[in-house]
């Protein structure tokens, strides 16, 4: 496809990416009343690790080995943080469980300020107060305090945001895609591991239709096609306007459990859902596109 036709598509791309991933958290939550949640990940990833790989298999030429080490420290930070969500997500709402996994945006200038001597500006601040406000409307009961379910997410939010700079650390004049291929095919092992350590294998479970279909759409929806618009989307816009769409997954995690799920979203979630939305997209965009419109009125 030519230039113009790909710039088109890309941001449709992107929509596509953030709706898929905004849908899997009912989804997820469905496979997770079947299956446990060490072997839901481990056939996830694995799917993902086999569709990715054959969709790429013209970049395996470009193999070294030092794609191992790499493959197997992303593919850490991404099983714990997938790991983790999915406990987390057992015992909250996916509505909740989506905007608070949405954290991890906010967290990732503070990790490079940490790792990369990078300090973080005024907006990633006025981001991490906006978040905690969000944070504490949609987590903190009535006695404040902060149920189970939602505080694994948000540490899973942190992991998520560990992952991202480890990627950033690890993936320079690497190609990204035979990466992701490594990086799932790691996260699937420590998943299997994790699996037969400590579950039984759900054998009956994955003859079940009501189990199989959430579980091709984990693979290949989520995993494998979600990534593919992701990366294409990205390489043809611009990251602003890339990472504002992106972002838009925990609001689509909202709408599809409240359509889909039953969930019920207070005037105070609500209010939380917002703030956190508008932390992502401050500690994301800086606020650039008002001030574009601005000039173009001035």
């Amino acid at each position: 496809m030519g230039e113009h036709v790909m710039k088109k598509l890309a941001k449709p791309m992107l929509f596509a990416a953030a709706f898929i991933w905004g849908s899997s958290f009912f989804i997820m939550k469905d496979a997770l009343d079947a299956l446990p949640v060490q072997y839901l990940l481990a056939i996830r990833f694995t799917a993902g690790a086999v569709l990715l790989g054959l969709v790429c298999w013209r970049k395996w030429r470009r193999l070294t080995p030092d794609y191992l080490w790499r493959g197997a420290v992303i593919g850490g930070f991404l099983y714990l943080a997938y790991s983790i969500q999915t406990y987390g997500l057992a015992l909250t709402t996916p509505s909740k469980n989506a905007f608070l996994t949405a954290v991890y945006c906010v967290l990732v200038p503070f990790f490079y300020w940490a790792f990369a001597h990078r300090r973080p500006d005024r907006y990633n601040l006025l981001a991490a107060a906006l978040c905690v406000a969000g944070v504490g409307l949609v987590s903190l009961t009535g006695d404040l305090t902060v149920t189970a379910g939602d505080a694994l997410t948000l540490v899973c939010a942190v992991f998520y945001a560990a992952h991202i700079v480890a990627v950033a650390k690890v993936s320079p004049d690497r190609d990204i895609y035979l990466l992701t291929v490594f990086q799932f095919a790691f996260a699937a092992l420590y998943a299997w591991v994790g699996g037969a350590l400590t579950e039984t294998f759900p054998a009956g479970a994955l003859a079940r239709a009501e189990v199989l279909l959430p579980m091709a759409y984990l693979a290949v929806m989520a995993t494998t096609v979600a990534l593919l618009f992701q990366n294409v989307g990205q390489v043809w816009s611009d990251p602003a306007s890339a990472s504002v769409i992106l972002s838009l997954e925990s609001v689509f995690g909202v709408l599809c459990s409240v359509a889909f799920a039953g969930d019920r979203v207070s005037v105070r979630m609500l209010a939380g859902f917002v703030l956190i939305f508008v932390a992502v997209v401050c500690s994301e965009t800086k606020f650039g596109f008002l001030r574009k419109k601005q000039g173009r009125i001035s």
